[in-house]
């Protein structure tokens, strides 16, 4: 049985550097050409498209099946989507000259390599080799390290239309040989291209890292170059059980980035929250540690009669302002700065909402922040917090397991916690109903209810 008309396998499985394979040869270009072109032709109700794992044809790559009929493609490249598309998807008609079809051949070439990779695996394990998994996950640091000091350096932005390593080294205020060699590094990632010595931006990242571009996460992702300091005194945090003090205090920029950071994450979930909480009965809320004002923002738009007020600390009520205005909803939403553990909350709220908060704290903090805000709820009023919940003996999901050890290098005392943890708090501030609400992505909430 095939529910579609067309389901096409592209194989992307990735190989150790140096190994012939499809993703090497370019079938992840094939698979989101094939993607676009499904989706503008407005074909995606009658094509499946699907990306596999080895066929053991890797020296034929990008190797693609189409089925039903079972018509095997080989060395497809980018450029072939249209072709493809036009005559086979649409007219039934296979693109003659990319067919493979000697069926012994493949079945020989299958068969072989099967034999080979075997082998080659049998012997790693006789010599005690590390495995791919294991040493990749340790060196996973260089890449990440590359990107964030291009971000750091402004490097994509210097790049502009196209340039020579001198003169994005002079733009940048760097080195032109060490520019050279993060450049080089930078195309070997794909996401700068090199021809005749001039540098270019890719589509992504013309997109999300050059300056001018609306999609532009560079400020957002400075936070996360900011945290990488932060990561290198793990050794010492664990054992000292805290945080290590660094040169590295919050400055107005480093703040500023925070925020950006946060507002990107929190734009795209805000829908959600609103989305699974509702408006219904709804007019006051209260945002601790609101940020960028994300949430607040949302809740504004989505119904006029809602009002939020936000708090955060001194330093951040100035940016929230800022933007709060640039959405439009002024009207809508009071700021204040202050000490959501310890100030007044005020009364009468419908929601407290704890976005991404509660992690910063400690388990008696949390309880204590838990009671502060069941007071300033009215009757039948909710708390929400959403955050990275871990499972019940904390050993995963893993974003919410290596976020706790962020927090361990970043905080004196916070971590992320599981739903029995959180549970078992809102019960003894005194809320009842509690429930925990799946949304899509590494978040949760839990709610309980003000009796």
């Amino acid at each position: 049985m095939e529910p579609f008309r067309f389901h096409l396998f592209v194989c992307t499985q990735q190989k150790p550097e140096g190994v012939p394979s499809c993703p090497t040869s370019g079938s992840w270009a094939v698979l989101e050409g094939l993607d676009r072109e499904v989706q503008r032709r407005g074909l995606s109700r009658d094509i499946q498209l699907t990306t596999c794992g080895c066929m053991g044809l890797c020296d034929e790559g990008p190797v693609m099946v189409v089925y039903p009929e079972g018509v095997w493609y080989r060395r497809v490249q980018s450029s072939d989507v249209s072709e493809i598309v036009d005559a086979h998807l649409l007219n039934d008609k296979p693109v003659n000259r990319l067919v493979w079809n000697d069926a012994p051949a493949m079945r020989a070439m299958s068969i072989e390599h099967g034999e080979k990779f075997r082998a080659a695996m049998t012997a790693r394990e006789k010599a005690g080799t590390l495995p791919d998994r294991l040493d990749q996950m340790i060196h996973g640091y260089m890449p990440s390290r590359c990107i964030l000091t291009a971000l750091e350096l402004d490097i994509f932005t210097a790049i502009g239309e196209g340039a020579n390593a001198e003169q994005i080294g002079t733009r940048i205020h760097a080195h032109a040989r060490a520019a050279e060699t993060l450049l080089n590094a930078l195309v070997a990632l794909g996401l700068v291209t090199k021809s005749g010595g001039i540098y270019s931006n890719t589509r992504e990242s013309a997109r999300f890292f050059v300056h001018d571009s609306k999609d532009n996460h560079r400020n957002g992702l400075l936070h996360t170059a900011n945290i990488w300091h932060r990561w290198s005194t793990l050794t010492d945090a664990v054992r000292h059980g805290t945080c290590i003090p660094i040169d590295r205090g919050s400055t107005p920029e480093w703040t500023a980035n925070f925020i950006a950071g946060m507002d990107r994450n929190a734009k795209a979930r805000a829908p959600l929250l609103v989305q699974a909480l509702g408006t219904a009965g709804v007019r006051r809320i209260l945002d601790l540690g609101g940020g960028s004002g994300a949430y607040s923002i949302a809740f504004a738009k989505t119904s006029p009669d809602v009002r939020c007020d936000i708090l955060d600390i001194p330093e951040v009520v100035p940016l929230t302002t800022e933007y709060v205005s640039k959405a439009g909803i002024s009207a809508q939403i009071s700021l204040r700065s202050g000490d959501m553990l310890t100030d007044d909350l005020g009364s009468g709220y419908d929601i407290i909402m704890l976005n991404a908060i509660c992690h910063m704290f400690s388990e008696e903090q949390n309880q204590q922040l838990f009671r502060h805000a069941r007071q300033a709820l009215a009757p039948n009023g909710r708390l929400v917090v959403q955050d990275f919940i871990l499972n019940s003996d904390k050993t995963g999901p893993l974003h919410a397991a290596l976020f706790s050890l962020n927090m361990l290098v970043a905080t004196n005392h916070g971590a992320s916690y599981n739903e029995t943890e959180y549970s078992g708090w809102m019960k003894n501030a005194g809320f009842a109903d509690i429930s925990r609400i799946s949304l899509p992505g590494p978040s949760d909430l839990i709610v309980g209810l003000a009796k």
